[in-house]
């Protein structure tokens, strides 16, 4: 009798994930009654938005790999035939992907499903991006505490609601069983293309270039930050989404759901339709009876009018980033930036800085360092600068670098992923207050107005700081993880 494993990604303490364990009985119970035998078993789940802004951070990219880790050695362990995944959170649903392509068995990954927006007393639409830029709002005295309460309480209702037909995806893991289709078989070079497709079209994280990245590497498929800059040429951005737009997931959802969009974009040509599936039909033949867009939604615009001509993800390189680094500009901040550094060594200078005097960041390129895969460790997200800027009011009047990641949560004008990072000795890592740094996205550069001669004496002079873990499970990780331009993964 086929034996399948269940993996659920369920804790208590986020709201991605505390409903999963519910979910994760109805998967059983749908798994039984296809007349296969079901076997629950749970992984570990970090959850960015309560560790964001602290040294817990440190723990969230990590956790991807031990999600993939720890399903990958149940799995083996057990030797189930097959695998029903339900992520919640951020890492998770790379985690297990990266588990089933390690695997390749017969594999089904089910989405938790999106939260609802929250809103404050007077009836404003709120979310998890709220509560943060809240701080920012707060530190430059544009609202009061108690309006800050208002917004953090508020911001998120409750868990997120799933929308899986948990028999139709049992029924689809059996099939997949019978016709022995593997995850390698659905992830080729064309779908992670797609999947760059989709990122780009809807103004994805940042994030997504660094678990796309790893995906691959875990199926064997080559695939580079260069790909995504190729794709991104020819990919408008056309979602009009929070954090820079004004609509949010469930809004996507009431016109269609993704879905909706993968048909309008399969139409336009820009998703390879060939691709297999886990229904063991095409992309194309899925979607082929599906109906497209509501009529006179404002949520996705016309392909022929789009909110940026191209993808919002810019690949750069240049004497700060020689082995590239991540833009995420939706052109409403313009397409180039210049000014004199402000140099950090750590998230928690900069922000003592804005606490003290916010206006004094006006106009400058802030560079938070140190905040890389080795260097961080575990490149923590810049979510709470960003919004701190933003809620400032300074999201026109200054840009962000960092060899840390952003969430996907963050806007304005920020470039993350830089490497080499500040840790392994990377340019970055030279910068000095009052160097001019120059940010064109449109030629894709990104530089300091420093000479060669003069980087040379500055790194004659640098030592890198003593790693920030020295045991455990973080000093693991610093000793394996790969840079941030090959995924971070830690399996090279």
């Amino acid at each position: 009798m086929l034996q399948v494993g269940v993996s659920s990604v369920w804790y208590e303490g986020n709201p991605c994930n505390m409903h999963l364990m519910d979910l994760a009985a109805e998967v059983k119970a749908g798994v039984q009654d296809a007349g296969m035998v079901a076997f629950r078993f749970n992984t570990i789940g970090v959850s960015d938005g309560i560790s964001m802004g602290t040294e817990g951070m440190s723990y969230s990219l990590q956790s991807r790999d031990l999600i993939a880790d720890s399903i990958e050695t149940v799995m083996g362990g057990q030797w189930y035939d097959g695998n029903i995944s339900l992520p919640g959170c951020d890492k998770n649903m790379p985690g297990v992907l990266i588990a089933m392509g390690r695997l390749n068995r017969p594999s089904i990954m089910v989405y938790g499903g999106s939260i609802k927006p929250g809103y404050s007393k007077d009836n404003e639409p709120l979310d998890i991006v709220s509560a943060f830029q809240s701080y920012g709002a707060y530190a430059a005295k544009l609202i009061d505490e108690t309006q800050r309460f208002d917004i953090t309480r508020n911001a998120c209702p409750g868990a997120g609601a799933c929308g899986g037909m948990y028999t139709a995806n049992t029924m689809a893991l059996l099939e997949l069983l019978k016709h022995d289709i593997k995850p390698r078989d659905i992830m080729t070079k064309q779908a992670f293309e797609n999947a760059i497709t989709v990122v780009m079209a809807l103004g994805g994280s940042t994030n997504a270039v660094l678990h796309l990245l790893a995906m691959a590497h875990s199926v064997d498929v080559p695939l580079s930050i260069d790909d995504f800059q190729t794709i991104s040429d020819k990919t408008p951005f056309i979602a009009d989404l929070k954090p820079s737009g004004k609509y949010v997931m469930e809004d996507i959802h009431k016109v269609g759901g993704i879905p909706a969009v993968l048909k309008y974009l399969l139409e336009k040509g820009l998703l390879h339709g060939d691709c297999l599936t886990v229904t063991g039909k095409t992309l194309a033949e899925n979607l082929a009876a599906l109906p497209g867009l509501q009529e006179g939604q404002n949520v996705i615009v016309p392909l022929e009018k789009p909110i940026k001509s191209s993808g919002h993800l810019q690949i750069l390189y240049g004497n700060l980033a020689p082995e590239g680094c991540v833009g995420k500009i939706t052109g409403k901040e313009g397409l180039q930036f210049k000014g004199p550094a402000r140099v950090f060594d750590s998230e928690e200078d900069m922000l003592a800085a804005l606490d003290k005097d916010p206006m004094s960041l006006k106009g400058s390129v802030i560079v938070i360092r140190y905040e890389g895969p080795k260097g961080g460790p575990g490149m923590p997200e810049m979510l709470t600068p960003t919004s701190a800027v933003i809620g400032a009011g300074l999201g026109q009047d200054v840009a962000l670098i960092t060899d840390g990641r952003f969430s996907g949560g963050s806007h304005g004008f920020v470039i993350g992923h830089v490497a080499p990072e500040a840790q392994e000795g990377g340019p970055i890592g030279l910068v000095r207050d009052g160097d001019i740094i120059s940010i064109d996205a449109s030629s894709r550069q990104m530089n300091m107005d420093v000479s060669d001669d003069e980087l040379q004496k500055r790194r004659d002079v640098w030592t890198a700081p003593p790693y920030k873990n020295t045991r455990g499970t973080l000093y693991k990780y610093i000793k394996n993880v790969s840079s941030a331009s090959l995924g971070c993964v830690t399996d090279l």
